[in-house]
């Protein structure tokens, strides 16, 4: 009766929410203004778009793909969160401490592609893992999942849109200071994914 819900115990709605939570597009603003402070502003919203649209097709192909990629390899669900918790702490740390000749954190030559944006900044492990876990905890109603990912990328899409204006507001100094928050916050995100990933391994033996 409801379009936010597909039957009883499901909702669209309540899982998109928590889908945007994981995607954490208010987070993400800090680290993507970080990333492009060094690239053509006259071309920020294009990579934005472009980065968008590989993140989204990255995530749809976990969202069908993913369990049968994971056993094609012989990997458990808990070792994405390890993993992704891992490549957070270093990127966390190189954030709070960053190099003395300073620099991008993702240094690299020219506009950014694929790599961090689209991945793992959108298609996180984080967010892979949830996306595996959702559609095999919920494998009757895929399309719901599909239908809340697409709500959650959307707003997670029109809120980094907007990033490059908080450029304007935040200027260098901001920026830096955002820096060190973001790899604060980071560094709590990467202690708790290797710890939910070590209990998702713990709780499977």
């Amino acid at each position: 009766m409801y379009l936010c819900t597909m039957n009883e115990g499901f909702s669209i709605l309540s899982t998109a929410l928590v889908l945007t939570f994981i995607l954490d597009p208010f987070g993400n603003v800090p680290l993507l203004l970080t990333i492009l402070k060094d690239v053509d502003k006259s071309k920020h919203r294009r990579i934005i778009v472009r980065e968008m649209l590989i993140g989204l097709a990255i995530l749809l192909i976990f969202l069908v793909a993913g369990q049968s990629f994971l056993d094609l390899f012989h990997l458990e669900t808990s070792s994405v969160s390890i993993a992704g918790g891992v490549i957070f702490l270093i990127i966390a740390l190189k954030l709070i401490f960053p190099p003395e000749k300073g620099g991008n954190v993702f240094a690299s030559q020219g506009e950014p592609f694929v790599v961090p944006i689209a991945m793992p900044m959108v298609a996180g492990p984080s967010a892979l893992a949830t996306i595996l876990v959702m559609s095999k905890n919920q494998s009757d109603h895929l399309g719901g999942i599909f239908i809340a990912l697409m709500i959650a990328w959307a707003v997670t899409s029109v809120i980094l849109f907007s990033s490059p204006l908080f450029f304007r507001i935040l200027r260098k100094k901001g920026l830096i200071a955002l820096e060190r928050l973001m790899g604060m916050l980071l560094l709590i995100m990467a202690v708790q994914m290797v710890l939910d990933g070590m209990r998702q391994y713990i709780g499977s033996l």
